[in-house]
């Protein structure tokens, strides 16, 4: 049975389309823990917080 040159390159396209769609589908995903996470970054200049203490930037505490 001789191959195509046409079906290998439609194969491995359609092979990179699959990977593709199911790379999509986990980016999509909730990651448990994501708000904690983002609720600790500071509202001003964007870096994590460490403690309750003020960010580095003197903006306010953990909640301000």
């Amino acid at each position: 049975m001789r191959v195509l040159g046409c079906d290998v390159i439609l194969k491995i396209v359609s092979l990179f389309l699959v990977v593709m769609a199911v790379l999509a589908m986990f980016g999509k995903l909730k990651v448990p823990g994501s708000k904690r996470l983002a609720s600790a970054r500071c509202p001003r200049c964007g870096r994590f917080r460490i403690g309750k203490g003020p960010c580095a930037c003197g903006h306010g505490g953990s909640g301000t």
